[in-house]
C-alpha cells in the first residue's frame, strides 16, 4: 500500500542496529522509485548481531553496537538522513536522494 501510495522512506526499530536498504519495490528489486528503509534499532540495551550484505538483498550500510539517532531531513522533492552517534562513538551514514 505504501508503494502504491507513492511513500519514499519506511523506518523500522529492531534487532539493535542501524541499517539502510537501497529503494526497492514491495517484491525486493532494486527500483529507483522505491521505498528505502532504515532500521533504527540504536537504542536501548546492548545486543544483537551483525548481519551481512549478503544475507539481505539492498542492504547497503550495517553496523552494531552504535547507540545513536537518525535525524532526517524532509523537503517537497528531496530528503536527506544523518546517522548522529552518542558521544565517544564515531561512526555515521549520511546522505540524501530525491522524492519520486
Amino acid at each position: 500500500m505504501l508503494h502504491d501510495r507513492g511513500a519514499d522512506v519506511i523506518l523500522s526499530g529492531h534487532a539493535h542496529r542501524y541499517e539502510r536498504h537501497a529503494p526497492m519495490t514491495p517484491g525486493g528489486k532494486r527500483s529507483a522509485n522505491g521505498i528505502r528503509q532504515f532500521v533504527v534499532g540504536t537504542g536501548g540495551a546492548d545486543g544483537g548481531t551483525e548481519i551481512h550484505k549478503s544475507q539481505t538483498p539492498n542492504l547497503q550500510v550495517v553496523k552494531v553496537g552504535t547507540p545513536g539517532v537518525l535525524r532526517l531531513s524532509l523537503r517537497a522533492d528531496s530528503y536527506g538522513w544523518k546517522f548522529v552517534p552518542i558521544a565517544g562513538k564515531n561512526f555515521t551514514d549520511s546522505g540524501t536522494d530525491r522524492c519520486h
